[in-house]
């Protein structure tokens, strides 16, 4: 079965899913569709060579909860990948190390995501003492769309006895009896939140995580920043020692070497601490990283105020400390018993920026409220805003209007009572009169 077909089988079995009380767990192969970067070697990143060939790597019989989609779920098999001779196939164990998020890479096909991997070789820092001389290693970097994980992988190729002589054409490694290249992963690097977003003055927690094979002990964590072309370190920890080079900074030492737990916590986030971080973690013979975007904004504030009440009436809608800079704001009109409706003309001012670092805008109309007034709304929407934010105003008619209104109002009324008046006077002028007695006295 190849690459897509198992990875239909396993969507098939994840749609039919059912829901288990227990969070149980079950050791599957994960398949990635990945590229090999065959030229250029380097120390945890992706590579820089555009000489790209396709790969596949299986992750053998990886532990992932089970919420009972996985049932039946058979092992993947290379046979029909391998017939394909440019195709390369690593088989990688991870019996050293934990993946945390694999099963993320497991659904990803399911769930609509993309997943990039890349492969390519690593060359080591130090090289160990009993090095085998067929021995290589390679990283596999991999990310999952829509603000899924995020992997780095380091993976050393294992020996074949029993087929020493069959070398792969290209990569010159030992080749399994099916025709892959057996590695097992000896470190990893995770982060399961690539990208997160952060309100101005609240505190951000970046999570990066690692794995290392057994007899390999991490020496140092870095964390820097990078933003807009600079770069700064933010924290380093090495040998049981921390240093914060930004205030309030921390990480969890114990959880750093008990629970691989390398995450980096910001107090009173400002928006010079909006950029690229860097969680490299190093051992003896390894280096790898992840990169965690953090977004800073900054919900903006909204007064809408009267500048002047005679004809013309201008409003103007003062939007205030809002980041980022995109923000937009729109206007309708509501008179008594209607409905609101758009209004153009209105102008914006020029931007200001606070020393903060954030901005405000004002938008004034010039209004027409009408003979009965009018309510006019000013609405701004924003990406720190869940919904957008409307402030109200109503305008009353000018004085002018006002007396006219009034006049007509009074003389309508006179003109019914005086109606009612003449009327009851007809009434009276037509009505019979009653006949008279006389009196006699006797």
């Amino acid at each position: 079965m190849g690459a897509e077909g198992w990875c239909l089988l396993l969507c098939l079995a994840f749609s039919g899913a059912a829901n288990v009380a227990e969070r149980q767990w079950q050791a599957v192969d994960v398949v990635l569709d990945c590229f090999l970067m065959e030229e250029g070697g380097h120390h945890g990143g992706f590579a820089s060579s555009e000489n790209m060939v396709k790969a596949v790597l299986v992750l053998r019989q990886v532990p992932v909860p089970d919420d009972g989609s996985l049932e039946g779920l058979t092992d993947f098999q290379v046979d029909t990948l391998t017939k394909d001779n440019s195709l390369i196939t690593f088989e990688a164990s991870v019996n050293l190390v934990q993946i945390p998020q694999a099963e993320a890479l497991l659904h990803a096909d399911c769930s609509g995501k993309e997943v990039t991997c890349e492969i390519s070789r690593y060359f080591l820092q130090a090289r160990p003492e009993a090095t085998v001389e067929m021995a290589a290693w390679f990283i596999t970097n991999v990310q999952v769309s829509g603000g899924g994980p995020g992997v780095s992988m380091v993976m050393k190729t294992l020996e074949d006895a029993e087929n020493e002589t069959v070398l792969h054409p290209t990569l010159k490694l030992p080749l399994s009896p099916q025709g892959t290249v057996r590695t097992a992963v000896e470190f990893q690097v995770t982060t399961q939140t690539p990208s997160l977003n952060f309100l101005l003055g609240s505190t951000a927690s970046l999570h990066c995580g690692y794995s290392v094979a057994p007899g390999l002990d991490v020496t140092s964590v870095e964390w820097r920043l990078q933003h807009k072309g600079s770069g700064r370190l933010v924290y380093h920890w090495t040998m049981g020692q921390g240093q914060a080079k930004r205030e309030g900074a921390t990480l969890e030492p114990e959880q750093l070497l008990t629970a691989g737990d390398a995450s980096l916590t910001l107090p009173s986030l400002t928006l010079q601490d909006e950029g690229a971080y860097i969680c490299q973690i190093t051992t003896s013979l390894f280096r790898a990283q992840q990169v965690i975007q953090l977004y800073i904004q900054a919900s903006p504030k909204v007064r809408l105020s009267l500048l002047n009440a005679a004809p013309p009436a201008t409003l103007i809608c003062n939007v205030a400390g809002y980041y980022p800079l995109d923000v937009s704001v729109t206007w309708t009109r509501e008179e008594q018993g209607g409905s609101p409706a758009p209004v153009s003309g209105a102008s914006l001012s020029s931007l200001r920026q606070s020393p903060a670092g954030t901005y405000s805008i004002s938008s004034s109309l010039t209004v027409e409220p009408g003979s009965a007034g009018a309510t006019y709304t000013c609405q701004v929407t924003h990406v720190s805003l869940e919904e957008p934010l409307g402030v109200h105003a109503w305008v009353a008619p000018p004085v002018a209007e006002q007396k006219s209104a009034l006049g007509v109002l009074l003389a309508s009324i006179l003109f019914v009572l005086t109606l009612l008046f003449l009327g009851l006077q007809r009434r009276q002028a037509t009505s019979p009169r009653s006949p008279k007695t006389s009196r006699h006295s006797g």
